[in-house]
């Protein structure tokens, strides 16, 4: 993997990835305007932080193809690319925050990171379509940006994901994820951590886990939990327990890529059209080494007509009710013609 470091005229930084083709001479750097970064407020009834970030109400909303910011020329000002990544234009944290106000309840800077990943040039594509090489070379894209981001200072927990299709809110359909760096460790990851400090849970799972199995590659498997809180909710972990990705071997990324794409075909492939969903990456914080690193997908499609919407139990009460069995989903997903 090759990487080159740009910062664009509004100064925000461009990472540009490739295996083969290096990017050529940039074109003029059309999108430029850094929105600024809110503040936090901490729920004393939760004791969690909340971020404010008023100015991302004027984000780009659905623009048309010919508009898409994430296009050759867009945010990426280059006739072509592999893999881009750059800071938010419209950042929830950001390294030089705004002052937060003085209030009766504690609040704090958003200080950290939001960055965007697009995965190619296309402006149409998923996980499932890349080519194994640009899934590969995206898997080291965030084996890179783990690495760089847990350095800084103010960063205590590092959280890629991605948010597939309209009803999960996405407004800009370019195939792309995006990246938080935090300045604390939020709250499914705080819990998930501590539950590892406990119990080696996952790996006692393992051995229990072939009725609910769905794909695997060699050290890894894509299952789907038996606690599952959603629909034909599909996890991607390896065998051997690793803090993330920054840790794994080059086979181990490979195998990592390969199986996630899988995951992505054979949820598109379960009600024949694209399934719309979102993508979490769940390693340990900084400074943690007992964890086990996964990824859960979350599908938003019940049935090929139905979505799940998070109602009064889930949303008032954190309740989930789930509608499909978790053997019957994993034996569906692991039938599914691609």
């Amino acid at each position: 993997m090759h990487r080159t470091v740009l910062t664009k005229a509004d100064g925000r930084k461009l990472y540009l990835y490739w295996q083969s083709s290096p990017p050529g001479e940039p074109g003029p750097d059309r999108i430029r305007g850094r929105a600024q970064a809110g503040h936090l407020r901490w729920h004393p009834l939760l004791a969690e932080w909340v971020i404010y970030a008023p100015e991302r109400q004027g984000r780009t909303y659905h623009p048309p193809a010919r508009a898409c910011p994430f296009c050759p020329g867009g945010e990426v000002p280059f006739a072509d690319f592999e893999v881009a990544v750059f800071e938010n234009r419209f950042p929830a944290l950001a390294a030089r925050p705004e002052r937060p106000p003085t209030l009766f309840v504690a609040t704090a800077p958003a200080a950290g990171r939001a960055e965007v990943v697009v995965y190619t040039p296309a402006h149409r594509g998923s996980l499932a379509t890349l080519s194994p090489d640009r899934r590969r070379l995206l898997a080291r894209v965030w084996q890179d940006r783990y690495r760089e981001l847990l350095a800084l200072p103010e960063v205590r927990y590092v959280f890629p994901f991605e948010n597939r299709g309209e009803a999960v809110g996405v407004t800009l359909t370019h195939p792309h994820g995006q990246i938080y760096a935090y300045p604390y460790v939020p709250p499914l990851p705080a819990r998930e951590a501590a539950a590892f400090r406990e119990a080696a849970v996952l790996q006692r799972l393992w051995r229990d886990l072939e009725a609910y199995r769905v794909a695997a590659r060699p050290g890894l498997l894509a299952f789907v939990p038996p606690f599952a809180r959603y629909p034909y909710e599909v996890w991607v972990a390896p065998e051997e327990p690793h803090p993330g990705p920054w840790t794994f071997t080059d086979a181990e990324l490979d195998a990592f890529a390969d199986l996630l794409g899988e995951v992505v075909a054979r949820l598109d492939a379960l009600f024949d059209r694209p399934m719309p969903y979102v993508m979490a990456f769940h390693a340990a914080p900084k400074g943690v080494d007992r964890f086990h690193f996964h990824v859960e997908f979350q599908p938003r499609l019940r049935a090929r007509d139905r979505l799940k919407y998070l109602a009064g139990t889930e949303l008032g009460a954190g309740a989930f009710t789930v509608d499909v069995l978790p053997e019957e989903a994993a034996q569906a997903l692991r039938e599914v013609r691609r």
